[in-house]
């Protein structure tokens, strides 16, 4: 995930679940290792589009609808993807056989946080760290799920996990889930989009 995006998801988050809107570049670039530089630009976006006011010592987030609105306007979710395939079975059976290291993203993500779904679904997207994603891949191959026609449009996706992720206090940001959903391609995305815009109070 780009960093702008890692940024852009902090100040979201921390505004949602603990309120804040005030912060500094620098509590920023410490949390993450970034450059001071690296969090102005990041900052550049949101600022011209009016969601955060930036001032001599910190910056306010002045909209989070519009923040999070941007973020999802920018996201690639193609970008993130790094393995993708046909299964052939039940998206439900799949999800009890996903190991215990991965992230549950997008819409199996919705379904485990709020125990319910607005619609049924039959794509799964799940993050993984870098170091776990080859023995996920090996694992996925030596299955009898995997299709026996590949060429059919892929329905299971891995997609690269950041190294901050697995920090929140969620098993996944409502965040991350919206702008992902956003970027995603199947008819049903608009009726979770709908429930997480209903959800975020947007």
């Amino acid at each position: 995930m780009l960093k702008k995006e890692i940024i852009w998801r902090e100040i979201l988050i921390q505004a949602r679940t603990n309120k804040k809107r005030i912060f500094t570049q620098k509590e920023l670039a410490q949390k993450f290792g970034f450059s001071l530089s690296t969090v102005f630009n990041a900052l550049k976006i949101p600022r011209e589009n009016g969601s955060i006011k930036v001032n001599s010592r910190f910056f306010t987030l002045e909209n989070y609808k519009k923040l999070l609105y941007l973020w999802a306007n920018e996201r690639s979710l193609k970008r993130e993807i790094v393995y993708s395939a046909r299964l052939d079975s039940d998206i439900l059976d799949l999800e009890k056989e996903m190991p215990s290291n991965v992230i549950f993203g997008l819409y199996s993500a919705y379904k485990f946080i709020y125990k319910d779904a607005p619609a049924d679904y039959d794509h799964l997207y799940v993050y993984s760290d870098a170091k776990d994603l080859k023995e996920l891949q090996k694992r996925l191959l030596t299955s009898s799920v995997l299709s026996k026609t590949p060429r059919l449009a892929s329905n299971f996706f891995i997609l690269e996990s950041d190294l901050w992720l697995k920090g929140y206090s969620e098993s996944m940001p409502l965040e991350q889930i919206f702008v992902d959903i956003w970027n995603s391609q199947e008819w049903y995305a608009k009726d979770f989009l709908k429930a997480l815009e209903e959800k975020l109070n947007l």
